[in-house]
């Protein structure tokens, strides 16, 4: 039994490329998930999605100017990320129309341009790899760049922590305070952007939202204090990582659908099986007798 344990769970990782895809993985899933519960109580969960596509323009131009150069399409994603959510936030201040609406324009048009670039210079092998990443192949330049930037993200999260909070609550307030109130929501978006860029290089730019937002959707089912919610999603993150790596490697699927679809599976179990918001919890509530308190 430890044997066929030590086989499935332990072996896969005496490869090199496997224990860095593993670190770059547990990198990304330290950074990517808190995000993911800030916006997802912001009302922004689509606002993630939407990045995502964002920073493709960027990848692409990087891609065409210096190929599979990790540097040089990190900092294209980057550049264009922000460019897009300064573009949205203008677009939103002049108009007035909400910035979801406008980010959701901007982001279509990311979507068709950074396909289009991608294209025009390279294969349909070229734009797979772009959008939808390999983890397996990340290599030791890589890693660093991935490290790093979860580094930032987490440090900086932790530095602005107690103003996402306080806009999660009473974004009123935090509005309120003129300049201080657009710094932290500037700040957060470009977090949001460095994290994206991030994670492309292992799971693609179309799906690197998913490790984002599953996890911290999940934590919902479980937990209603904000800092269960992370530690949560930090963990379902990981699982799904390291699993996803796991079914990957045994049943030869590709990496990156192989971790989001596992953070989808826990999705699924979590909605019909949580503690919270679920269909068991609805079905235990409304199995109570009336006048009898509910038992936790």
């Amino acid at each position: 039994m430890m044997e066929l344990l030590h086989e499935w769970l332990i072996a896969p990782f005496d490869y090199g490329f496997m224990r860095r895809a593993a670190v770059a993985g547990l990198a990304l899933s330290l950074a990517a998930p808190p995000m993911g519960v800030f916006l997802m109580l912001r009302g922004m969960s689509l606002i993630g999605d939407a990045m995502a596509h964002a920073i493709l323009p960027g990848v692409a131009l990087g891609f065409l100017l210096a190929g599979f150069s990790l540097p040089a399409m990190s900092l294209g994603g980057v550049l264009s990320g922000l460019l897009i959510a300064v573009l949205a936030g203008s677009v939103s201040q002049m108009t007035g129309h909400r910035e979801d609406s406008a980010m959701a324009s901007f982001f279509l048009i990311s979507l068709a341009a950074g396909v289009m670039l991608v294209s025009l210079g390279g294969s349909s092998v070229d734009l797979t790899h772009v959008l939808f990443g390999s983890i397996l192949a990340v290599n030791s330049t890589a890693l660093v760049l991935i490290a790093a930037i979860s580094s930032v993200i987490v440090i900086t999260l932790a530095l602005i922590f107690r103003a996402l909070v306080v806009e999660c609550l009473d974004p009123l307030f935090l509005r309120g305070q003129g300049k201080q109130g657009s710094l932290v929501h500037g700040i957060f978006l470009g977090l949001v952007v460095l994290n994206l860029t991030a994670g492309f290089q292992t799971l693609g730019t179309l799906m690197a939202v998913g490790l984002m937002m599953l996890p911290a959707t999940t934590a919902r089912f479980w937990s209603k204090r904000l800092e269960g919610l992370i530690i949560i999603a930090i963990m379902l993150a990981v699982f799904a990582s390291l699993g996803g790596l796991l079914l990957s490697y045994h049943l030869s699927v590709p990496s990156g659908p192989a971790i989001i679809l596992l953070a989808g599976v826990g999705y699924v179990l979590s909605a019909l099986l949580g503690r919270h918001h679920s269909l068991r919890a609805k079905l235990r509530r409304h199995a109570v007798p009336l006048g009898t308190p509910e038992t936790h």
